[in-house]
């Protein structure tokens, strides 16, 4: 009787390439890279079964720090290249790791296209509100009055919201996370890479050269525990150092309380990942201006739903065009029920 051997088990080292990276020191994708390698082995996915897709960008010279399959494309062509991919492999595990400027610039028609054909596509957009491979100039996410290489005077361009571009692209799992909270970004990774859908995680990313500090307030000991607001599902809003702020719902709109001036946890806003309507409001809470007073920047999983993945419905219809007999008719196919008898 042959003996049954197993694989050994991956480590995070068994991801790393012998690649020197080459990222300025103190960059945020250093930790984002540590924090992807370390959440790979856990997957259970074989490495020959990975793909890294980028485009063009400091962010984007993943691929060649990771030990999987991997592709460094166009600028903002990542997540077309990304499709065309699943389409044909769909077995395969896929991932885009793409910034704010390569994914919502350049390449931001592409990425909403993705989103709502809901191929099953991990996408990680590195957002450090600036264009940092090409020394410094405002990007889609720079906030307004931005003073840039490009914008002496300040940018009088309205900026992205990115995850609230995802839920307008009917993307199926948004979520946030940041650089500088490993435990928090590997388990957003995870939830990530666990949906069957488009993925869209938007991770907070410090460019330390610049336009650094731009998340330092959500960063920082002595202000992230006030400045920032952790989703979990099922639970309701609390944040602050001592756990006792917490945001209840005035309408629509949402609003502070203090859980020691007369209001308990009973009455706060519970968060539930399925419900589109909240999803709306808690993408927008730091950038409506219908909304008053400062509230937390939210982090976690926002929304998840359900949609059949493009890739499984683009088989289904290879698989009808096939037909029992395994042939197809190309004629027929080409010509429908369009046709024309010329005399």
């Amino acid at each position: 009787m042959s003996e049954v051997t197993t694989a050994p088990a991956l480590t995070a080292k068994d991801f790393a390439t012998d690649q020197e990276v080459r990222w300025c020191p103190g960059c945020g994708d250093y930790s984002i890279l540590a924090q992807v390698q370390k959440v790979m082995p856990t997957l259970g996915i074989p490495k020959e079964n990975i793909v890294i897709v980028s485009g063009i960008g400091c962010s984007s010279r993943f691929p060649y720090y990771m030990n999987t399959y991997g592709m460094h494309s166009i600028h903002g062509r990542a997540t077309a290249i990304a499709s065309g991919l699943k389409a044909a492999r769909p077995e395969l595990s896929v991932w885009v790791v793409t910034g704010d400027g390569d994914s919502l610039s350049i390449g931001g028609n592409h990425t909403i296209h993705l989103l709502r054909r809901n191929f099953d596509i991990n996408i990680l957009m590195f957002n450090n509100q600036i264009y940092g491979l090409t020394k410094g100039q405002y990007s889609p996410t720079s906030e307004e009055k931005k003073v840039t290489k490009s914008t002496p005077m300040g940018s009088i361009d309205h900026p992205f919201n990115p995850l609230a571009l995802a839920m307008g692209a009917d993307a199926t799992f948004i979520a946030r996370s940041m650089d500088r909270d490993p435990k928090h970004l590997q388990e957003t990774l995870i939830r990530s890479q666990k949906h069957k859908g488009a993925s869209f995680l938007e991770i907070y990313q410090n460019c330390n050269i610049f336009n650094d500090g731009a998340f330092e307030v959500f960063t920082e000991k002595s202000s992230k525990a006030d400045e920032t607001l952790f989703l979990t599902h099922g639970e309701p809003l609390v944040f602050g150092a001592n756990k006792d702020k917490g945001i209840k719902l005035d309408g629509f709109s949402p609003v502070i309380v203090d859980l020691n001036e007369g209001h308990s946890k009973d009455d706060l806003w519970v968060h539930n990942e399925k419900d589109f309507y909240k999803a709306q409001i808690l993408v927008r809470m730091f950038d409506d201006p219908r909304i008053a007073g400062h509230l937390p920047r939210p982090f976690g999983v926002f929304y998840e739903t359900e949609r059949a993945c493009y890739e499984d419905v683009l088989q289904m219809q290879i698989d009808e065009a096939i037909g029992t007999k395994g042939v197809g008719n190309l004629d027929k196919l080409l010509r429908g029920n369009e046709v024309w008898e010329i005399i």
